[in-house]
């Protein structure tokens, strides 16, 4: 691996309020480790982030705030990555990694206004909205010939219920702009229903949600049958690093977030994301979640994230390339030649998530052999800090969550005991 450019730093951009956003860690180690400069735009307040000694003093910036947590603008995001900017210095243009969607749409449609303070891919605006969009995405998917779950876009309510027939119970019900909806509406990106009375409920908050209800058929969850892939175009659409990995372990289970997963080649998965890749014109870093149908053998993509999945390190090869730094490499003019060798079998764990996973499955914490180094998404022997604010941090939030379901369940318990028995 070439050895990436020191004077030029890095700004990554999370515009979602998660304060444990393990991605985000993980990119700060492994561009801090090459010994770039490294400054991040995200919620910091309680973030373990904030304890990285690849993070210097004042490199933690405020992430873009509108009038209300759902009122964040293109010219919220502008002002804040243009104070960044002025911090580091106008003549010293930053290579700028958004590490959610909300955050990868906003910078896509800002590119011509934000190109002289950093370095982007050439991408337009359209692609990244077409791929991050779920109605879009199944159309391209037809268009292309990748496998993907079959897809009703109900026009009415009544539509809605026939497409439940027609797909068989129960169904996947997805919002087509998952990053349109609300704070607080209780609506959820994606949501498994199990009745016709449901699914007319949630196509009822379509104006709510802020775009439109799929509904797609249901693939059955099981051991071996979620892979995804991630992967880095380079300006002229070449893959520079990544890979494909299997989900062995997630949180909530079998529809979660990865809390184990390990690079093991699948032919098929790579296949499907190259196509797609190549089709669109992509240029990135892209996530893409996949879902095997064992009825059919096929592996139905899921999901299109533009932006770097946050097990994104399981991809490092044994050069210690991964998608973060070949993007580095690919924008500043660096990437001469391929990386290492894949690191196959290599292991990446979620600490937190995986303890959860293992009190609620039991079981081992991973599925297979054991060939391959493991790294965690919060440990590192060269940064241990993280992972201690991670568990105290994480811990008070159970409580805070125990404490608060205690006190519902207590209130609903005095409230019926309070009602007169006839």
């Amino acid at each position: 691996m070439p050895a990436l450019d020191r004077r030029v730093p890095a700004v990554l951009l999370r515009i979602d309020q998660n304060p444990f956003h393990h991605g985000t860690l993980g990119a700060v180690r492994s561009l801090g480790r090459a010994g770039v400069d490294v400054h991040v735009v995200a919620e910091s307040a309680s973030s373990p982030i904030a304890c990285s000694r690849y993070l210097r003093p004042g490199r933690i910036h405020p992430p873009p705030r509108g009038r209300t947590d759902d009122d964040v603008t293109d010219d919220d995001v502008l002002a804040s990555l243009v104070r960044v900017s002025d911090l580091i210095g106008r003549g010293r243009p930053a290579v700028l990694i958004p590490m959610d969607d909300l955050g990868a749409l906003a910078v896509a449609r800002l590119r011509e206004r934000i190109g002289g303070r950093f370095l982007l891919p050439e991408q337009r605006a359209d692609i990244v909205e077409s791929v991050a969009d779920k109605a879009e995405l199944a159309r391209l998917c037809a268009a292309y010939g990748i496998a993907h779950p079959t897809t009703v876009i109900p026009g009415s309510a009544e539509e809605a219920v026939a497409a439940v027939a027609e797909l068989g119970l129960p169904v996947v019900a997805k919002w087509s702009r998952p990053w349109l909806l609300p704070h607080g509406s209780g609506l959820r990106s994606t949501t498994l229903v199990r009745s016709a009375r449901e699914v007319g409920a949630l196509y009822a908050r379509r104006r709510t949600a802020g775009s439109a209800l799929l509904l797609q058929r249901f693939l059955p969850a099981g051991p071996g049958r979620d892979w995804f892939f991630h992967g880095c175009a380079g300006r002229d659409g070449t893959l520079l690093a990544g890979g494909v990995g299997r989900k062995d372990r997630a949180w909530p289970a079998e529809a979660g977030l990865t809390a184990v997963g390990r690079w093991v080649p699948n032919p098929a998965v790579e296949a499907s994301a190259r196509r797609l890749i190549a089709a669109v014109g992509y240029r990135g870093i892209a996530d893409l979640d996949f879902r095997l149908d064992a009825a059919t053998g096929a592996y139905h993509l899921l999901d299109f994230n533009p932006r770097p999945g946050a097990q994104f390190r399981l991809f490092t090869d044994r050069s210690g390339l991964d998608v973060v730094r070949a993007l580095h490499l690919d924008l500043t003019g660096r990437q001469e030649g391929a990386g290492g060798a894949a690191a196959v079998g290599r292991r990446f764990v979620v600490e937190n998530y995986a303890l959860l996973s293992l009190l609620t499955t039991g079981g081992r914490p991973g599925r297979g052999d054991r060939v391959g180094a493991t790294e965690g998404a919060w440990f590192a022997l060269d940064d241990p800090a993280p992972a201690l604010a991670m568990s105290a941090g994480w811990g008070l939030h159970a409580v805070r969550k125990g404490l608060t379901a205690f006190v519902r369940s207590s209130q609903r318990r005095a409230d019926a005991a309070a009602v007169p028995r006839r």
